[in-house]
């Protein structure tokens, strides 16, 4: 029968997708130990209230999930002090890039990225023949003027990382507002705050105000990194509750898991593990960039989330650290689909794992350029 079906043609704008390629997870032989920094996980896991929460539902594996994600959205609102009908959940905020950019653009549309943009956006763009617009950065941060002179008749969504990934930089509360002032309501706004959790920073924005506030912004959050739940994929956004509704129209009637949606509730109990988890994350973050700052030959640009980008300022030192660190069974993300070919992104990890990699970072700085 196969050799009669002949595949239907598909779209001629989805050939131009280049696949997201996600950070290598296994080098050599399966029985060494490897310390894999590419993802951006949480070096200390995920709560012990998740973990049995997992264990849990393993008796109710055989029923379906709330569709709706009732209780997590109610818990949601609750922990945040906002309307659980202005919560969208998704299995990651990956889905929720990709439905929103479903629901509002077409062929002939185009959505604004910044230039060290996460891929998923111009990903997301593509796959409904949507024009994705790269806006050059300055100085490795989101230019918010830039961005502002791209927008014209055919924008209909921008999206901003803050902090964005894999730079580690961030937009203070004042450049979101001017943005916000001056950019026309018929555009969606999109704040990607997948890292805020670990934000320490005090003039960080305030996404929740500033959706009650304005009704074409959108925040993205997920369960995937603070909250160490990755594997289940869970994210949710925080949105008007027009933007909710069409979202609920086309998403899938199961999309999140059950063992995704009882670990998050269960994870949102847990401000012990979220507070040492952020604690962990910046005592790391101020010791690489500051003894990093010491070193000759590399670079470690300021970050506010849990990795830190190394510039090792060129591509051939570059190359030969990342076989350094593969050599040592460290695994950390390599940057030439972001065109970051001299650079390398370090996940924060456990103590001794940090150990490590400043170690090896020494003896970098030793290379001659």
């Amino acid at each position: 029968m196969s050799q009669y079906f002949q595949m239907p043609k598909a779209h001629n704008y989805l050939f131009e997708i280049e696949n997201y390629v996600p950070g290598k997870a296994k080098i050599g032989d399966k029985n060494q130990k490897i310390i894999k920094l590419s993802s951006n996980e949480n070096a200390l896991g995920l709560s012990e209230l998740a973990l049995d929460a997992y264990k849990k539902h393993s008796e109710n594996i055989f029923r379906y999930a709330d569709g709706s994600c009732l209780q997590l959205r109610e818990k949601i609102a609750q922990k945040n002090n906002i309307n659980a009908k202005q919560i969208v959940c998704g299995a990651g905020s990956d889905e929720l890039i990709a439905l929103l950019v479903s629901a509002f653009c077409g062929v002939g549309d185009e959505v604004i990225y910044s230039e060290f943009g996460f891929l998923m956006y111009p990903i997301s763009a593509k796959r409904v023949g949507a024009t994705p617009i790269k806006v050059k950065e300055k100085n490795m941060r989101t230019d918010i003027e830039a961005i502002l002179q791209a927008v014209n008749e055919k924008t209909k969504i921008i999206f901003i990382a803050n902090p964005n990934n894999p730079t580690g930089s961030y937009l203070r509360s004042d450049e979101i507002d001017l943005l916000i002032k001056k950019l026309p309501k018929n555009i969606l706004l999109i704040l990607d705050h997948a890292y805020e959790e670990f934000v320490t920073v005090n003039d960080y924005p305030q996404p929740l105000e500033i959706v009650k506030n304005n009704a074409n912004v959108v925040m993205l959050r997920t369960f995937s990194k603070i909250y160490g739940l990755a594997s289940l994929r869970i994210g949710w956004c925080f949105c008007a509750e027009e933007i909710a509704e069409i979202l609920h129209k086309i998403r899938g009637p199961f999309n999140v898991s059950g063992p995704a949606q009882d670990c998050a509730i269960a994870s949102l109990d847990d401000e012990d593990f979220l507070q040492k988890s952020r604690h962990h994350n910046q005592k790391w973050l101020n010791i690489l960039q500051s003894e990093v700052a010491k070193l000759n030959n590399l670079k470690a640009h300021f970050s506010i989330a849990n990795f830190i980008l190394f510039d090792f300022l060129s591509e051939e030192n570059c190359q030969k650290a990342q076989q350094l660190f593969l050599k040592n069974n460290i695994i950390l993300r390599e940057m030439t689909a972001y065109g970051l070919n001299n650079c390398l992104r370090a996940s924060i990890g456990k103590d001794d794992e940090n150990q490590q990699v400043l170690k090896i970072l020494k003896e970098i700085s030793t290379f001659k350029n």
